[in-house]
């Protein structure tokens, strides 16, 4: 079975791990690596503070919490996304509010954002999609007009640009994952990043527990999401490799497209001229003239030894969340419609251009037994 993703450690990793464990660099805020991690990471996002976390969910709740985000207040979110971003707001006692998704990139509509906007309405979470930035400059203008906080969710956008600036550097706090199918991994992992002295040191303080002076009197509610050494130490190297990482992503996304292009009834992912994509997972959407359903596609692959993930589960849609008092019911069809025919495939950065040839042989072979015109990938 060729799977979706890979993760790829190398000896560098390796080496690092174990010269953080000869070190005890294990639990705690302390040690070389962890703090080297959280300013290069800063650093290669163009930020002045980096915030080192347990995981992506974790480093969600943790902005939200150092935003200042409670009960009665709203938070719009992409509507297609994983659950995390969601859960970010409720466990921080706040509304979700779903805002629908855009035909082109799949992230959220802009167009859509003011109208949803309301009194009680506090920040704005936009996900980078796959990989591909979400218009920063445009939602931050609807930002700073509303005067609402932004927390970019960049668990997929490592290395992204809006415009030439990285994802992660427009907004106040910024959040990226490194689980093991991301773009750089720490096996579990994540990170905050922001250029504001008081938000970095109200994560810093609710990150250890809200230890204060004298020690073990809490003013404060703090979390216990703290990295360990270890992890940044694997992160580091992880980091010192990202543009090969990058340049790999991005000859496999090339070389999908040269083979699907001109298949009917694939909507391929797109890059627009403003935007550099990262391509975290070669996502595609199967419409009605491909001839078969996304699931007859997915099951077809499966069959052949490829495996393949469906697109999230809408916001709109999730019930934990629909059943939640002051949920709003906020109409999300293309969220919806993408929920039922979006796909990603293998993705892992290290398939040879043959393998992704053999993949996209299949994925012809799925339409022409349904009356399409065969062609191979010559």
């Amino acid at each position: 079975m060729i799977p979706v993703f890979e993760p790829v450690i190398g000896e560098e990793e390796i080496t690092n791990v174990v010269t953080a464990l000869r070190r005890g660099e294990l639990s705690g805020t302390f040690g070389h690596f962890l703090e080297s991690f959280e300013n290069e990471f800063a650093k290669y996002c163009g930020c002045r503070y980096g915030v080192a976390v347990t995981s992506g969910t974790t480093a969600l709740h943790l902005a939200v919490a150092a935003a200042g985000i409670g009960p009665g207040d709203e938070v719009l979110i992409s509507s297609s996304t994983n659950i995390a971003t969601a859960l970010a707001v409720v466990h921080n006692n706040a509304t979700p509010i779903p805002v629908d998704s855009e035909r082109e990139t799949w992230n959220l509509n802009i167009d859509l954002v003011e109208s949803l906007i309301t009194p009680r309405t506090k920040a704005i979470i936009p996900v980078h999609l796959f990989g591909h930035p979400v218009d920063m400059d445009r939602l931050m203008e609807i930002a700073r007009k509303h005067n609402l906080s932004v927390i970019e969710d960049c668990a997929q956008s490592h290395g992204a640009t809006c415009r030439g600036r990285m994802t992660g550097s427009f907004g106040d706090l910024a959040c990226f994952s490194f689980y093991a199918n991301k773009i750089i991994t720490t096996g579990e992992g994540g990170m905050i990043v922001t250029n504001s002295d008081t938000l970095a040191e109200r994560l810093r303080l609710l990150r250890n527990l809200a230890f204060t002076v004298p020690r073990f009197r809490h003013e404060v509610a703090g979390y216990n999401f703290r990295m360990t050494g270890y992890q940044a130490a694997m992160g580091l190297a992880q980091l010192g490799r990202i543009d090969k990482i990058l340049a790999e992503k991005r000859r496999v996304s090339k070389i999908y497209n040269k083979y699907l292009e001109d298949v009917p009834g694939l909507h391929l992912p797109v890059e627009l001229d403003w935007a550099y994509n990262v391509y975290w997972m070669y996502a595609l959407v199967i419409e009605p003239e491909f001839g078969i359903t996304r699931d007859q596609l997915a099951a077809y692959l499966h069959s052949k030894g490829v495996d393949t993930r469906t697109f999230f589960c809408p916001m709109n849609q999730q019930p934990c969340l629909t059943s939640l008092p002051g949920f709003k019911a906020v109409p999300c069809p293309v969220a919806d419609s993408l929920w039922l025919s979006g796909l990603y495939l293998p993705s892992t950065y290290t398939l040879s251009d043959d393998t992704i040839r053999d993949v996209c042989e299949l994925i012809r072979e799925a339409y022409a037994t349904q009356g399409g015109k065969s062609s191979s990938c010559a």
